[in-house]
């Protein structure tokens, strides 16, 4: 029976699934960090686009 603990004790597998599952949530973080703010400045570069072409007066 104490040998059964002890290997329990020593087993790291589930250390390192772990560490895996956080690594991956941090990547997903800094992706959604980065789309969130490139979303934002495109949003505004076209919109002053759509703004700078309303301006343009079509030809009769």
């Amino acid at each position: 029976m104490t040998d059964i603990i002890k290997n329990f004790w020593n087993d790291e597998e589930g250390a390192t699934a772990i560490e895996y599952g956080l690594i991956a949530g941090l990547i997903a973080v800094a992706i959604i960090a980065t789309v969130t703010t490139l979303g934002g400045n495109l949003n505004s570069i076209f919109e002053w686009i759509s703004n700078a072409l309303g301006e343009v007066e079509e030809p009769s």
